[in-house]
């Protein structure tokens, strides 16, 4: 006659190796969400219909956007990421304006967003990382009132790095979205 386990103790070994298997798993993961894009969305306020005068109270200067007087050249084209996020940081509004406002005064012109990361993580991961950047950096732009259809967001995930090698200085040059035109 065979000996058999009670039901008991092969129960618990199933559920010990589910435990096991699940631990595993949630240890792998990372703690950033990709769904979740950090963008603020703004209603738009309405305006007076009066005509400003010399006296307005508002001190905001009017601009020209017909006026063509920024060069491709004198704009930023790249926003840098921290480590594991597409958070467009706040030191990187000048890029964006200057960009937005190249791209508002010629509606004909438009714009490639390249997501990057660096080397760090899975080829998948990455990937999804450089798309979430760079839809980050498409949706400020939007913000500002540039047409969806002026731009595309393309991720490279870690494939054309900018810098090459294995440190943080090289990394922080490679966790980027660059902003090209076509």
């Amino acid at each position: 006659m065979s000996q058999s386990l009670p039901f008991s103790s092969i129960h618990r070994a199933g559920l010990g190796a589910m435990l096991a298997a699940t631990l595993l798993a949630a240890g792998c993961a990372s703690s950033v969400k990709l769904d979740d894009t950090p963008v603020e969305t703004r209603a738009p306020k309405a305006v007076d219909s009066q005509p400003a005068t010399q006296s307005s109270q508002s001190g905001v200067n009017t601009v020209d956007l017909n006026k063509n007087d920024l060069g491709a050249s004198a704009v930023g084209k790249v926003v840098y990421f921290d480590f594991d996020s597409f958070v467009v940081k706040e030191e990187f509004r000048s890029v964006l304006e200057g960009n937005a406002k190249m791209l508002n005064a010629s509606k004909q012109r438009k714009l490639t967003i390249e997501g990057h990361t660096d080397e760090r993580g899975g080829r998948e991961y990455n990937l999804a990382l450089g798309q979430k950047r760079a839809e980050a950096v498409q949706k400020s732009l939007a913000l500002l009132g540039v047409a969806d259809g002026q731009m595309e967001s393309v991720s490279y995930g870690e494939e054309r790095p900018a810098v090459q090698g294995s440190d943080e200085a090289a990394w922080a040059k490679n966790r980027r979205a660059e902003l090209k035109d076509r």
